[in-house]
């Protein structure tokens, strides 16, 4: 996605930030909650066999199962632990709501559905295969499908360590981790998962799946992954690009202009600050907070919503 349209995308959905299905994240931790309380107990498999994706049964005509497979996400045997993991998916989910609003975040959690959904209706299997004269059931693949939940919220944990890479959590109340490195664990189970698949039996293309949610992390935050790395290195990576170099030889020159040319434009728009994104001034929002981002080439001001989260003009 390139500059031009990545600005107007982003317009359009501050333009509708408000619209869409609010809280998504806590109705989809209460129902994973509800389901997962379930199968602990005696027999409650009964209702996560119903929501989980199953492709011979969705083509049967249970489509249901296209998005109910959002709430069968399989937490442990731990109640207190599962309570923990939900409300911690739940607090990231609505930080991320809170930063790009309702609108991009429905977008985003509907465009890792939609790729998971393609993906697992076009490869697993109805019926058993035969991989390295070893016969495979269908019920493997569908066993290995039901993970699609989690690997979904994998790629949440990734746009959240994206937006707020110095965020801190405490593990377990005791142990301070920053959100990068939060991210960086999350690849690392990701690669994990891949390799699991891959040996000692080529599950190909089955073990490409994990990948399929840091696909829709790419198309929404992909510009902005270097923030995973930590401080130190991101200021490295900018001097080995030569874009510290080229910015400190080469300082911005502020133009002014001749009075009776300035009152004119002035004239004009009548405004002082204009937000390059969503196009907000100061003269509609006076309370709203302007700055000028130094990655871009030019004078480009953006407003507080968008200071960090933008495509740098280069």
């Amino acid at each position: 996605m390139n500059n031009s349209l990545r600005r107007r995308f982003e317009r359009f959905c501050f333009q509708n930030r408000n619209k869409g299905i609010p809280d998504l994240m806590l109705y989809i931790c209460l129902g994973s909650a509800i389901v997962s309380f379930a199968s602990m107990m005696n027999g409650g498999t009964v209702l996560y066999n119903l929501l989980c994706f199953d492709k011979a049964a969705i083509l049967r005509g249970q489509v249901w199962r296209l998005v109910s497979w959002l709430l069968t996400e399989q937490l442990g045997g731990n109640p207190v632990l599962s309570v923990l993991f939900l409300y911690f998916f739940y607090r990231l989910g609505k930080a991320v709501e809170m930063s790009i609003g309702t609108f991009k975040f429905n977008l985003f959690y509907l465009g890792g559905v939609i790729l998971m959904d393609l993906f697992a209706l076009i490869f697993c299997p109805t019926e058993s295969v035969v991989i390295s004269n070893m016969i495979f059931p269908p019920e493997v693949f569908t066993a290995f499908y039901s993970n699609m939940a989690y690997y979904l919220h994998l790629s949440m944990v990734l746009a959240f360590s994206t937006m707020y890479p110095d965020s801190q959590f405490m593990i377990f109340f005791v142990i301070p981790v920053k959100a990068w490195v939060l991210a960086l664990i999350d690849l690392i189970l990701i690669g994990i998962s891949v390799f699991n698949l891959c040996y000692p039996i080529m599950l190909f293309p089955h073990c490409l799946f994990p990948l399929i949610g840091l696909l829709n992390y790419f198309i929404f935050f992909g510009g902005d992954m270097h923030n995973l790395l930590p401080l130190s290195w991101r200021v490295k990576l900018r001097r080995k690009t030569g874009k510290a170099s080229h910015q400190s030889s080469r300082p911005k020159v502020v133009p002014f202009n001749a009075p009776g040319k300035q009152e004119a434009e002035k004239a004009s728009a009548p405004y002082t600050h204009r937000c390059t994104v969503c196009g907000r001034t100061d003269a509609e929002y006076p309370n709203l907070e302007f700055r000028y981002c130094s990655r871009c080439k030019g004078y480009h001001c953006y407003c507080e919503d968008h200071i960090s989260n933008h495509a740098h003009i280069e």
